[in-house]
């Protein structure tokens, strides 16, 4: 099985946006899922990154992008799908609540039409409140009831990498696998994207504009992203997550007909160049000499 093909299967891409096989993947799961509905919701936050939705100013950071939030509603929908071939229960309801906070985890980082700041990198540090804001008006517009504000908002919560579910409001059980869903999936689409690595420069440069000194340059934060993975990203998929991510395997295997888990295998294989081309490079002029991919437009 050639990696082009592998490549287009793991894209999910057949018009442009992987919004046919999220489509597809949510009837599959839930027959009674209004689909025009998550068609809706996948077409309104385009408009929200393009600027184009009344109130908001056009996303201009290049790796909290749209094509990011695409993916992370990707692989929500494709573990819900895994989930639901392994005989776990996965309702109408939970569908919705994961596909919405799925799409919506990152827009505290967008611009309002007459902002105050300059740029969505202010809005960085302690983003997923304000996500949680928007959220909330755009249920209200959609008519949905209160729970689902109260659940959205704690499934965003979910994509915090140092927060701890356990501190949480209560929360059902259904909330509980949706948060997981949606944790995991942020988390899979992000590390194991074709351009992570190349992106990974532009993530240093957004964490500095928004005063987040996590590291003292691009290539100090390369350099710990290897150990990051093992030590902290692991550690929350295996433990926090109770594993959720392994439901990929299963949703490859029924719905491809591959019997691997395309995310792990291509997270891993990045952890495993990066390891290989920093022990080679002392500066972020030489590491970008091994870097050769171009990440497609933030707008898809």
């Amino acid at each position: 099985m050639d990696n082009e093909y592998l490549s287009y299967i793991f894209e999910g891409r057949q018009n442009g946006t992987p919004l046919d096989e999220i489509i597809f993947l949510a009837g599959s799961i839930s027959p009674s899922t209004n689909l025009s509905q998550i068609r809706a919701l996948h077409n309104d936050l385009a408009a929200f990154f393009s600027g184009s939705h009344p109130g908001f100013q056009e996303n201009s950071l290049p790796y909290h992008n749209l094509r990011h939030t695409q993916m992370v509603a990707l692989a929500t929908i494709r573990l819900f799908h895994g989930l639901h071939c392994n005989n776990i229960p996965v309702s109408e309801d939970m569908l919705r609540k994961g596909l919405l906070a799925a799409y919506f985890h990152d827009t505290g980082m967008l611009l309002e039409q007459g902002d105050p700041a300059a740029s969505g990198t202010q809005y960085i540090d302690g983003h997923e409140n304000r996500s949680i804001h928007f959220l909330k008006v755009y249920i209200a517009e959609q008519g949905l009831s209160d729970d689902y504000t109260r659940d959205c908002a704690i499934i965003i919560n979910y994509t915090k990498l140092n927060s701890d579910p356990a501190t949480f409001d209560y929360h059902s059980h259904e909330v509980q696998i949706v948060g997981q869903v949606v944790g995991s999936a942020d988390i899979l689409a992000q590390m194991a994207d074709r351009y992570y690595l190349e992106c990974l420069p532009l993530l240093y440069h957004e964490q500095e504009a928004g005063g987040i000194n996590r590291h003292r340059s691009a290539l100090e934060l390369m350099e710990h992203t290897a150990n990051f993975y093992q030590n902290v990203v692991l550690k929350r998929l295996v433990t926090t997550f109770s594993n959720t991510f392994t439901a990929m395997r299963t949703h490859f295997r029924k719905r491809h007909n591959i019997d691997r888990n395309l995310y792990i295998e291509n997270i891993d294989g990045n952890i495993a160049y990066l390891r290989q081309i920093i022990a080679k490079c002392k500066d972020i002029e030489c590491l970008e000499k091994y870097l050769k991919r171009t990440p497609p437009s933030s707008s898809i």
